[in-house]
């Protein structure tokens, strides 16, 4: 099995294309009330679905990986995003970064290498 896409709820689909593609997602499809975009690495999707309101205290994290995670974060910054909290060294043994689309969908950038998937707690079978 593998993950094709995540689709989340937006109110103003201008808006979510040009912050998604500014975190460098690159738009395949386009309708009055769907976006899909192709993730620059790994194959897999993410869309965007005009929604009128999205729910209060939506409890959703996406997590997007990037290599040079420093480096991305203080391009987005350059452009105007505010972070919740800018690049760091996690206890997971992750460094990332916490911010919010235009809709308060919570987002973390993150580097894990080779712990992504092979911590050193990772159960075996």
């Amino acid at each position: 099995m593998r993950l094709n896409q995540v689709t989340i709820g937006a109110t103003d689909l201008a808006r979510s294309e040009r912050f998604y593609r500014l975190l460098g997602l690159r738009p395949i499809v386009r309708t009055d009330h769907y976006l899909r975009f192709e993730c620059p690495d790994g194959g897999s999707t993410f869309s965007v679905d005009r929604v009128a309101a999205v729910p209060p205290g939506e409890q959703v994290t996406i997590y997007f990986e990037t290599e040079s995670l420093d480096a991305e974060c203080e391009r987005l910054r350059e452009a105007g995003v505010v972070f919740d909290l800018l690049p760091a060294d996690m206890a997971w043994l992750w460094r990332e970064a916490r911010l919010r689309d235009p809709d308060g969908h919570r987002l973390c950038l993150f580097h894990a290498g080779e712990n992504r998937r092979s911590p050193p707690w990772r159960l075996d079978g």
